[in-house]
């Protein structure tokens, strides 16, 4: 599991992923999106999906809670995700798709816990195999 000095509160992570979604933008699918997570730091971020026309270039909510990690951790020195909850307009968690798991691999590593129906788990069971810049020839 992740090594953090903070506590997982699961139902504050799901209240802002609950509240992230309801900022989405899903004229085309209908399928609002928000995510939530933990830093190593203690902050909850958020992220929500942002559809578009062409279908092709939407945002996932990942994406941008990813894009908020960056924004809103110091220069050169990057919070780590240690907990991820995604809600949709269903009841329960959402499972990340295998694209956003890589994303979330990169932020968070093989030990970031996921919010889901049967249980928080690693990512690691989720994406199998998943890689990260250790993985690259030229950063080993």
């Amino acid at each position: 599991m992740a090594e953090s000095h903070v506590d997982i509160d699961w139902n504050a992570l799901r209240a802002a992923a609950e509240d992230a979604r309801d900022h989405a933008y899903a004229p085309y699918s209908d399928h609002p999106v928000g995510a939530a997570a933990l830093t190593n730091d203690g902050r909850i971020i958020s992220g929500c999906n942002v559809e578009n026309a062409s279908i092709g270039t939407t945002l996932c909510a990942e994406c941008g809670l990813v894009s908020e990690l960056a924004k809103s951790s110091p220069a050169g020195r990057p919070a780590r995700l240690v907990a991820f909850a995604c809600v949709g307009p269903n009841p329960g968690p959402l499972l990340p798709c295998g694209r956003c798991r890589q994303l979330l691999w990169e932020h968070g590593g093989p030990d970031l816990i996921i919010d889901r129906a049967g249980g928080p788990t690693p990512l690691s069971v989720l994406l199998p195999d998943g890689f990260g810049r250790e993985d690259l020839p030229e950063h080993r």
